[in-house]
């Protein structure tokens, strides 16, 4: 068909350039057919280069937003990113012996040399702060078992409760794979470049002011406080306090009630000159957790 075509417009070129007296006209009409296919050969080519180039862009940009969805994502199921700090699942358990907060988001209003020291006032934490700030300058931070392998689910937010703010430790423990905890925790040093421990011997005790909210009429938690004693992930200092359901109670935990648990804190004397992190904890049963904190701080008897 396209040579039979060819051959009927050689025929009209030709009677065309006898009428017109047109030199080497066969030789013309061939140059003017080459022209044309290589002019509508380069244009093809050309088109179809451009179509690859925007389709390995859009490829690419395609590839450029699966990964950025992919870790936004994570982050989101991390409680790095969004509106509501969460920081529910499987943040590991107690920090280790270094002393490293491993947490998350800060919203620091201020310098930290406008913080005071909690063994100076006494404060650790009276919900004056952003949270997941506290007053003296650290954070909160939530932690479960899940890096044990345990399941536990948990998650730390701020509330109000019967019209007073606070932080809400809420969550599910179970002990199932040898798990059986959640809790919140906060560094005490305000400043780790300056010391990563504060001495508290000149207080008596830990208090704090908490609201729990659950089916049994009592429940018991816990508070674990680390030092340099403390070699393993698991040790720490630990006292038990039980809290009436459905009303806002003042709890008051003398050192002398703190005992060691772990390698290196079960064989030696709580020494308060050096507390690294104060843990606030639901652990060892089966229970479903809904735990307001308001004040966190230490006491004095004399006071």
């Amino acid at each position: 068909m396209i040579i039979q075509v060819i051959k009927f417009c050689f025929l009209c070129f030709g009677v065309f350039a006898n009428a017109f007296h047109i030199p080497h006209a066969p030789q013309t009409f061939c140059r003017l057919v080459g022209n044309a296919s290589r002019d509508t050969f380069r244009s093809s080519a050309s088109r179809f280069q451009q179509t690859n180039e925007d389709d390995d862009k859009s490829d690419e940009s395609e590839e450029k937003k699966l990964k950025q969805a992919s870790v936004m994502a994570f982050l989101r199921r991390k409680g790095a990113v969004g509106k509501n700090k969460d920081f529910s699942t499987a943040m590991g358990v107690d920090e280790g012996p270094a002393g490293k907060n491993k947490s998350q988001v800060r919203d620091m209003q201020k310098s930290k040399a406008a913080y005071q020291w909690c063994t100076t006032s006494g404060i650790i934490d009276d919900i004056s702060e952003n949270f997941p700030m506290t007053s003296s300058g650290s954070e909160w931070s939530g932690f479960t078992d899940q890096v044990m392998g345990g399941v536990s689910v948990g998650k730390l937010l701020r509330e109000t409760i019967n019209g007073r703010k606070c932080n809400v430790m809420k969550g599910k423990v179970s002990t199932f794979n040898n798990g059986g905890f959640i809790q919140m925790a906060t560094d005490l040093s305000k400043d780790p470049s300056i010391s990563l421990t504060v001495d508290a011997s000149s207080w008596d005790g830990v208090e704090l002011d908490v609201y729990y909210q659950g089916e049994q009429d009592y429940e018991n938690f816990n508070i674990h406080i680390k030092n340099p004693a403390c070699e393993r992930q698991f040790s720490s200092y630990r006292a038990t306090f039980e809290v009436k359901q459905g009303e806002w109670q003042t709890v008051r935990l003398p050192f002398s009630d703190f005992i060691g648990y772990g390698p290196g804190a079960r064989d030696r004397e709580f020494d308060c000159t050096a507390f690294r992190r104060l843990s606030i904890v639901a652990i060892g049963k089966p229970m479903d957790v809904y735990l307001g904190v308001g004040k966190v701080g230490f006491y004095r008897d004399h006071a």
